[in-house]
């Protein structure tokens, strides 16, 4: 048994002081001065206790390019970050396009993942685009079905896709990216880039597949999900199928709410991502979306790469920027604690609402439920050091940042992910 005392909980907008028993992988008891015999005893001294975040998008890189990330490092970056739950992305060698691909996964995960990872299996084989993936294989074993890191090019294989899907009750995930307009781009197309000397990637790329797919998953009927929009057109995409009462949902990165292309400072890898950080307008589009509902969901997309592949120009780079371990913090900082949007607001849209919207036992804090909380230190300030980072990953553009809002203890099923001893110790 686990006793977290004094503690402080969200409940009806209000941060309240509470004691949490857990027992195995349940929380038995929410309440006030709880005792109990045997229990090891963590005094949370006020500090902020959230439902454990759910991130839908993240690259481990496992099995395939261990060089790049683990499951082993992944999980606990994510568990670092205060996530309990993550949904792995399913770019590797093999692509987990039928179960024999899919199984030397699933056994990584078992053995060597500290928090629960729920894989996607790909759309296409080999995310080449050309012929469907196992789908009825794969759909008891993966979350959603994904060629995530490419947009599926074909209308019609796109729309079979999705009608399979449906059968099934499961989402399809999509990168939205029309191979015919990047161009050779690696950085928005803007004022920024043509100041760079550099080639550009413009907004209706992604948007203009979004629109198509829109249309293709209102004929199929499927749930369409829409990973890291970027820019004001899809956000304007997405508002006007929800009005029309089409399935989508979709989400946001922690960058491209904290940055802009106008940020990025001089010619190098390390502010190389896909999509890239857009124009200001864009920026603020994605925040008002995400304020006013259109943009259901906050995800990381953490992507990590080898340090030789992000420290050159933007167009030698590897596309991706890690955030597992950094996402909550920055947010809170630049967000929560200059009021643009309340504590409650970011939990709900990295926990309580990925869960809904994805029809997931999780996100909760509850008596009775599963033991996936984080507990944060609202008041502890940090340097943003990549050295000290529990990913294989360093290549974040946002070294040197200071940020507040620490996780200092990750519980998955009732089990300790992660623990910060220089904050939070046993007594």
């Amino acid at each position: 048994m686990l006793l977290l005392k004094n503690g402080k909980i969200l409940e009806d907008g209000r941060l309240v002081s509470r004691d949490l028993l857990i027992e195995g992988q349940k929380i038995v008891s929410i309440g006030s001065d709880l005792e109990a015999d045997g229990a090891e005893v963590l005094d949370l001294a006020g500090k902020f206790v959230s439902p454990g975040f759910i991130d839908v998008h993240v690259h481990w890189r496992e099995p395939g390019f261990e060089e790049k990330e683990t499951i082993y490092h992944g999980s606990r970056a994510a568990a670092r970050g205060g996530f309990t739950t993550v949904m792995p992305m399913p770019n590797l060698d093999p692509v987990p396009d039928t179960y024999a691909h899919l199984k030397p996964q699933l056994d990584l995960i078992a053995r060597d993942s500290v928090i629960r990872a729920i894989p996607y299996g790909a759309i296409t084989k080999g995310e080449a685009g050309q012929e469907e993936a196992d789908f009825e294989a794969l759909a008891p074993y993966v979350f959603a079905f994904s060629d995530d890191g490419r947009g599926v090019q074909d209308a019609n294989q796109m729309y079979e896709a999705m009608k399979q899907a449906r059968k099934l009750n499961k989402a399809i995930v999509a990168h939205c990216e029309d191979n015919s307009l990047i161009r050779g781009g690696c950085m928005h197309e803007g004022k920024r880039s043509r100041e760079l000397g550099l080639p550009g990637i413009p907004s209706v790329c992604e948007s203009v597949q979004i629109a198509r797919d829109i249309l293709l998953a209102e004929s199929a009927g499927c749930h369409y999900h829409v990973c890291h929009v970027s820019t004001k057109e899809s956000v304007r995409l997405v508002r006007e199928a929800k009005k029309a009462g089409i399935r989508v949902t979709c989400e946001v990165c922690p960058h491209h709410l904290l940055s802009d292309d106008t940020m990025i400072p001089e010619d190098t890898g390390l502010w190389k991502m896909n999509p890239p950080l857009r124009s200001q307008t864009d920026r603020e589009a994605l925040l008002a979306a995400l304020l006013d509902g259109t943009i259901d969901i906050i995800a990381t997309d953490h992507a990590p790469h080898r340090m030789a592949e992000k420290e050159c120009s933007m167009t030698k780079a590897a596309f991706g920027i890690v955030g597992s371990e950094t996402a909550f913090s920055q947010l809170y900082t630049t967000f929560v604690k200059s009021g643009v949007f309340s504590l409650e607001f970011l939990i709900e849209r990295m926990s309580s609402r990925v869960a809904e919207i994805f029809d997931l036992p999780y996100g909760k804090l509850e008596e009775g439920g599963l033991a996936d909380l984080v507990v944060i230190d609202l008041k502890e300030k940090r340097i943003i050091d990549p050295e000290t980072f529990l990913s294989k990953g360093k290549n974040t553009p946002y070294a040197g940042q200071e940020v507040y809002g620490i996780p200092v203890l990750t519980l998955s099923e009732g089990r300790i992910a992660y623990q910060d001893r220089t904050i939070l110790g046993a007594k």
